[in-house]
């Protein structure tokens, strides 16, 4: 029987620049249909798990577009909840060289930022779940997004589902200290956690570039002990990116159990598309978690899974298990299949 799996955040349009034109020079965008949370609902419904997405969309031909979209993968829309004006959009214009990408937001006062959490049936969302994740992008559009993060997380918790949390902070949608106040309380007693929340003293490595800095990974096993120690959480997981330009990065991954600090191979690696890499990641870490994998072979999974999305056009990971797993085990040439 399919795990369960659920995933609660806002489903925007996309808008993309063709090929790698400025927004200045664009006279024309690409639609589709994205967001963290959508990205790993969207990978895990490709991996044959029973995948559900929350949330709130308009009762239009644009929310349902979105529906349909969704759908069209797989994933399981029960749980989302129709009104509100508008779908939440951002704009992307992909950067090549040394020129990176840039993202631009207009998604406020779209469905979800007026959603309800008393009128969500949380009895029927996780009837049975084995999952349930979640990203700090969510709380950061508004009270009472805050209001349903809170209550849908303090009921997971109670209910001994397994949680995992990307912190996935977005400068451009709040400030630091309003996303501390509010995820130190979300991510206590989870299973999983992708990145940390920063301490003075581990500041500099919150968007760091380990092209030029390093990784040194006792400072690492310092921060992931810390963090869990103070919140109580099972894995500490992040990525380690390498930015030698817009188009060539290289990557790999840590995750600390309480014990060892465990690092992934590192892949090396050109870009046709970043956007949903970490979610690729974050979705590949849950999948084989959740199907009872260690710590070590969920880790290698979840870095080739992320290191793949960035072949594929588009916000999800459409690769398939075998095919991460060849690049798990090696075979990175890209070599013609006949």
């Amino acid at each position: 029987m399919a795990k369960k799996i659920v995933t609660m955040g806002e489903l925007l349009l996309r808008l993309t620049t063709p090929g790698h034109s400025r927004f200045t020079q664009a006279r024309s965008f690409d639609a589709i249909y994205g967001g963290a949370e959508a990205n790993v609902a969207v990978f895990l419904a490709n991996m044959g798990m029973d995948s559900y997405f929350l949330t709130r969309l308009p009762e239009n031909e644009i929310g349902q577009s979105a529906v349909n979209f969704l759908r069209s993968y797989g994933v399981k829309t029960d749980y989302i909840v129709r009104g509100g004006e508008r779908l939440g959009i951002y704009f992307l214009e992909k950067g090549t060289s040394t020129r990176p990408s840039k993202v631009v937001y207009d998604r406020k006062h779209s469905s979800i930022c007026d959603i309800n959490a008393e009128k969500i049936n949380f009895d029927e969302v996780f009837k049975d779940a084995d999952w349930f994740h979640l990203s700090g992008i969510t709380p950061a559009l508004g009270e009472k997004c805050i209001t349903l993060v809170e209550k849908a997380t303090d009921y997971a918790k109670k209910k001994g589902i397994r949680i995992s949390v990307d912190l996935n902070y977005r400068n451009k949608l709040w400030d630091y200290p309003d996303f501390e106040k509010v995820m130190v309380n979300i991510i206590k007693d989870v299973d999983v956690c992708f990145g940390w929340i920063n301490s003075e003293e581990d500041k500099e490595y919150s968007v760091a570039d380990f092209a030029k800095q390093g990784v040194e990974l006792d400072n690492f096993k310092n921060i992931f002990s810390n963090m869990q120690k103070r919140f109580n959480i099972k894995y500490v997981v992040t990525t380690l990116r390498e930015n030698y330009s817009a188009t060539h990065n290289a990557m790999s991954a840590l995750i600390y159990d309480g014990n060892e600090l465990y690092q992934s191979k590192k892949y090396d690696f050109t870009i046709e598309d970043r956007v949903g890499a970490g979610d690729a990641f974050a979705a590949g870490l849950v999948y084989k978690l959740v199907n009872g994998a260690n710590s070590r072979d969920a880790l290698e999974f979840a870095t080739a899974s992320a290191v793949l999305k960035h072949t594929v056009e588009g916000d999800f990971n459409l690769c398939s298990e075998d095919e991460i797993m060849a690049v798990a085990g090696g075979n990175t040439s890209g070599s013609v299949q006949r």
